[in-house]
């Protein structure tokens, strides 16, 4: 049996302008928002397996280190250049072409928004779009589970729906960005249509039981000691509904640990009984303050991290504010709070 939903209606006009910017000569350079995810960072990885398939010159240039966790992703790691080295520069230089994916706003692209220039640029992205997201041509489309849907209804689109046999590192490129963004298919996101492509990503060879391994089920012991160390210092509102994790520097320079780790700690605080928004605190190289924002339903956190410069989903979201990690945390405590008394929401439990 072939499992290979319908591509929505209301997505093909994009799609068949971004594969004709695609089929075009000259060199492509993809890239996402800092300190990618498994979404942005599979989605690159999918479309430039595609791409490199095809004949086409293609480079991964992100204004933050491609994350190890994902780098197998990309059948020649050659294509992956690293941010500030030479071969980034060269691809940025000969780039006609410019894919964003996994993001449409130039503040989360870095280094790499200044790069762009007034060269053509596509975006492919499942955030709500804002009033200063990149214009131009593309697919944003908050309907979609992860930027990897779209890359999977582009790639799709291109072989006919149904005339196409995509290299296993595709697949498992889109597998993983579904499954990542959608918290192995618990959160609110997780579509019927997800469960579908994840049935023909599987039907095309997937391994779910590797893929789980490889992300989930291997971790440096760094990692489990950061998260000791980061459970010391959760906190929670007696009254109202914010629980929050506080990660020493001191502690993270101690382990090594890389941004990497820090995935699904905030995880931790959203899990507590009776907590509607979970914050995770952690300061940046140059003294600011990275801060994750997750809900559990009611509050919007795209609103909130918004209001610190950020953005992202209405259930998780993020932001950097340019305050030491002790500022930073109280205003964006007060934020949250402000938002859960105008709610009207308490601590229950039970």
């Amino acid at each position: 049996m072939r499992y290979a939903p319908e591509i929505p209606p209301h997505r093909r006009d994009a799609l068949v302008q971004i594969l004709e910017a695609l089929d075009a000569d000259g060199d492509v350079v993809l890239t996402t928002h800092v300190n990618a995810d498994g979404d942005g960072a599979g989605s690159e990885a999918a479309l430039a397996n595609w791409l490199a398939a095809r004949g086409v010159p293609v480079a991964i240039v992100n204004p933050t280190p491609f994350p190890a966790l994902f780098r197998h992703l990309v059948a020649d790691p050659d294509r992956i250049a690293d941010p500030g080295s030479e071969r980034a520069a060269w691809a940025l230089r000969a780039a006609r072409l410019f894919v964003v994916l996994d993001t449409g706003e130039p503040r989360r692209l870095g280094r790499i928004a200044g790069a762009i220039g007034d060269r053509p640029v596509v975006v492919i992205d499942h955030h709500p779009v804002t009033e200063t997201a990149i214009p131009g041509l593309g697919l944003r489309d908050t309907t979609a589970c992860a930027t990897g849907e779209l890359v999977y209804d582009l790639l799709r689109l291109a072989g006919r729906e149904g005339d196409d046999a995509w290299p296993h590192p595709i697949a498992e490129a889109l597998y993983t960005a579904i499954l990542t963004d959608t918290g192995s298919f618990r959160f609110a996101n997780t579509t019927p249509r997800a469960h579908v492509i994840a049935a023909d990503l599987i039907e095309r060879g997937v391994d779910p039981e590797e893929v789980y391994r490889r992300i989930y089920a291997t971790v440096p012991m760094r990692r489990i000691q950061l998260l000791r160390a980061a459970l010391e210092e959760l906190e929670a509102d007696p009254v109202l509904p914010v629980t929050w994790i506080t990660v020493p520097r001191a502690v993270v320079e101690e382990l090594g640990a890389t941004t990497e780790d820090m995935d699904g700690i905030v995880e931790y605080a959203r899990s507590i009984e009776g907590t509607e928004v979970a914050l995770l605190f952690r300061e940046t190289p140059d003294g600011g303050t990275k801060v994750s924002f997750r809900s559990n339903g009611e509050v919007d956190v795209n609103e909130l991290a918004r209001r610190f410069g950020g953005g992202g989903h209405v259930k998780a979201a993020g932001a950097v504010v340019g305050a030491p990690i002790g500022p930073a945390r109280d205003q964006v405590l007060e934020a949250t709070r402000e938002v859960l008394r105008r709610l009207e929401m308490r601590r229950r439990i039970g």
